[in-house]
């Protein structure tokens, strides 16, 4: 595409002013302005042909094989141009679908031997696919009267996963922390119910420990040292219904609950315990199945990306029952959902009950600042007040939820955005260390 630029079409127009000027001063040379316009676009039309290329630029993309929420990525976009004209300078500006933010809009970089390369930076706001669609290129031709514009198909598709970068520094953190301390072999090696070894009882361990019969056949005291169960199974459930679609603080709660889940996936999988993801909203969404290893941690992770963002409300009838019904033995299953009012989690409480005779659930809350805030704010005028006794009321009737819950049996695990994955792995690991499973 050739296209005239500005000082073009500036010098044209240049030629009417000129052309009334000489009529007055000197009406037969009336012409002249006439005929610099006509000079110019004939200047323009050989700026055109020069810039004009025999096929057109190769384009090599370098672009990240997968993207995180709210991570940037660097994308760089190198061009050969195959012409008799080499512009001195081309600007470049890359198009991509509404998943992801490109900057800078535009890029001016100057060609050197040939080709030239120019580095955008990639920030995706959900999860998704990111698509880099087109690479739009333009130039001047060697008199600045035309542009040259070419755009370049891309099609390159990114999956946009959830960041791991907090959760992978997190997980370090709390092992580093057990490792440091102690910590870590006390849980394993102090309580339990799975066997471990025989060692001499000495004075300040549980007389509940001692194996009589063992003490007998030796002649001396023997207790029996036990650790933490392994290979228990845990099940990530997650909602990702319209109440968990929408923001908190700048991010939906899913997203928030996802990261949770992955820290918990990964500490999960560490100790040695397995591992599944289920997800649901009108209908299910996902459910993997319990895996084990370390290794299965980066499948979880592409599996999760997958989830959409919904509009729907959360059937948890049939998102509870279709759960209990893959689940063949005792498993924990952290729920991350969010309630507003009693009569809304009846329903879900209901479903619950069954779920709870054979299974020991944990759900997971998100504290909702902003609306702590509304509840505290001074009242200044008449709209204050109506929202702080409305939020102050969402937040009785969610007190009243999570009292009933504690009441049916199901552990509670609330906390600020910020710390809601630590506190999932301490509630975690103390449902390890007492045995509940």
């Amino acid at each position: 595409m050739i296209y005239p630029t500005r000082t073009a079409v500036v010098l044209t127009a240049a030629g009417a002013p000129l052309a009334a000027a000489a009529g007055v001063f000197a009406s037969s040379y009336w012409v002249a302005g006439v005929g610099w316009s006509a000079l110019v676009v004939l200047l323009m039309l050989l700026d055109a042909a020069l810039t004009r290329l025999r096929r057109a630029p190769e384009v090599v993309l370098e672009a990240p094989a997968s993207l995180a929420v709210g991570a940037e990525g660097e994308v760089r976009a190198a061009v050969l141009f195959n012409a008799i004209f080499t512009p001195r300078r081309v600007e470049m500006m890359l198009e991509a679908n509404d998943l992801v933010a490109v900057a800078p809009r535009r890029a001016t970089v100057e060609v050197t031997y040939k080709e030239t390369a120019a580095a955008f930076t990639v920030t995706p706001h959900r999860r998704g696919e990111a698509v880099l669609e087109k690479l739009w290129l333009r130039w001047k031709g060697p008199l600045g009267l035309a542009w040259a514009q070419v755009q370049h198909p891309l099609d390159h598709a990114a999956p946009v996963t959830p960041s791991i970068a907090a959760v992978k520094e997190e997980a370090l953190r709390l092992f580093s922390r057990d490792a440091l301390h102690g910590l870590k072999e006390q849980i394993e090696t102090g309580e339990g119910t799975e066997f471990h070894a025989l060692r001499d009882f000495v004075a300040g361990m549980d007389h509940r420990t001692i194996d009589w019969k063992q003490s007998a056949r030796h002649g001396k005291l023997v207790a029996q040292e036990r650790r933490t169960e392994r290979n228990h199974t845990i099940v990530l459930a997650l909602d990702t219904g319209r109440t968990m679609s929408e923001p908190l603080e700048g991010l939906p709660r899913i997203d928030r609950a996802i990261n949770a889940a992955l820290l918990l996936a990964y500490v999960g999988l560490v100790t040695g315990d397995r591992i599944g993801m289920f997800a649901f909203d009108a209908k299910p969404r996902l459910s993997t199945g319990a895996t084990s290893g370390v290794h299965s941690f980066p499948l979880i992770q592409r599996l999760v990306s997958r989830l959409d963002y919904s509009a729907e409300e959360a059937n948890f009838t049939l998102g509870l029952t279709t759960l209990a019904g893959d689940l063949d033995r005792r498993s924990l299953i952290v729920m991350f959902t969010e309630f507003t009012d009693s009569i809304g989690a009846e329903l879900m409480m209901e479903n619950l009950r069954r779920l709870l005779k054979r299974h020991l659930v944990l759900f997971v809350l998100m504290r909702d600042e902003e609306l702590e805030t509304m509840a505290r704010a001074e009242p200044i005028e008449s709209v204050d007040v109506s929202r702080a006794v409305t939020a102050a009321s969402l937040m009785r009737e969610r007190e009243v939820v999570m009292m009933r819950l504690r009441r049916m049996g199901v552990q509670l695990v609330e906390a600020p955005i910020g710390a809601v994955g630590p506190a999932l792995v301490n509630a975690y690991l103390d449902i390890k260390r007492r045995n509940l499973l």
